[in-house]
């Protein structure tokens, strides 16, 4: 709608603003008007509706920060295979397609990590060289799930020749929406397709970090969101790469009659041990901090 305002002058005859006579006003000139009408009416709906949603949005990432659960947000250059990666590791069924903008509605799933924490994983728009300024308050929803992100699953197509320059451009716009310094992990999606090119996962991983300047320490992990292949290497990078609810270490001494602490343990901690003894359970397991909060009175120092 911004893009038409200023061009519905000169679309043809029936639009014309000449006139028969001096001081006259052309056939096109009422058609004209009305049309600026409705577009500004247009716009002013569609940037309420907008609003609405960063205030929804707004209200749905505060309940969720009220619970110890870290997010990860999907960022990359457009079709890298963010929502393949995403269906693949959540279960979903979001829209996958090669075309640009396919994914502008934020969706977010829970994902079990190996050691047993839960976290919100978000899919998010893909990114594109020379994004028009008028179309920043439209992604403003996605763009704020990814400030938010404890972690940022950064995906490249690892098959694309333009991989560096595609991955340089993604880095430059989390600059400009303030997210640089968050936490990356650079998945190079596609490396079914890339190998099958004859090229090697470490030396596309060095090719790409050569020529990018990211952040010191960016870890490449090679996936295949297609097959599955590295998603276990994956999951364990996110597993160590967050630093929200940090998992330790403990031994805990519970009494074999409640349940409940034993059924949390299980349900949310990384069981190493158990061994029942007379009326109590001695379980040894890696916990979250909040597990370890809840169970504070049972933990054997």
């Amino acid at each position: 709608m911004n893009y038409l305002l200023p061009r519905l002058t000169g679309r043809g005859v029936e639009m014309s603003r000449l006139g028969g006579g001096i001081g006259t006003r052309g056939p096109g000139e009422t058609q004209l008007e009305t049309d600026r009408r409705r577009i500004h009416g247009r716009i002013k709906k569609l940037s309420d509706e907008l609003e609405h949603v960063r205030t929804g949005r707004g209200t749905q990432r505060h309940q969720r920060q009220s619970v110890p659960l870290a997010t990860i947000a999907l960022v990359g250059y457009t079709n890298a295979g963010k929502s393949t990666l995403f269906n693949r590791l959540t279960g979903a069924a979001v829209i996958a397609d090669a075309r640009m903008f396919a994914t502008l509605d934020p969706t977010v799933r829970h994902v079990t990590l190996p050691s047993r924490r839960k976290v919100l994983l978000s899919d998010t728009v893909g990114f594109i060289r020379n994004l028009p300024t008028t179309l920043v308050k439209a992604f403003r929803a996605t763009l704020e799930e990814v400030i938010e992100a404890s972690l940022l699953l950064h995906v490249v197509d690892a098959s694309s020749p333009y991989a560096p320059h595609q991955t340089a451009h993604v880095l430059k716009v989390l600059a400009e929406i303030g997210a640089d310094q968050t936490r990356q992990i650079l998945v190079l999606n596609k490396m079914d397709q890339a190998v099958e090119a004859g090229q090697e996962s470490d030396s596309l991983a060095q090719r790409i970090l050569g020529e990018v300047p990211g952040p010191v320490g960016l870890e490449a992990i090679p996936v295949s969101a297609r097959t599955g292949a590295g998603f276990e290497a994956l999951l364990a990078a996110i597993d160590h790469g967050l630093s929200l609810d940090p998992v330790a270490h403990a031994r805990f001494r519970i009494p074999a009659g409640e349940g409940l602490p034993i059924h949390l343990l299980h349900e949310r901690a990384k069981v190493l041990a158990s061994h029942y003894q007379d009326d109590w359970c001695e379980i040894e397991a890696e916990a979250p901090e909040s597990v370890r909060r809840q169970l504070t009175r049972y933990v054997v120092e």
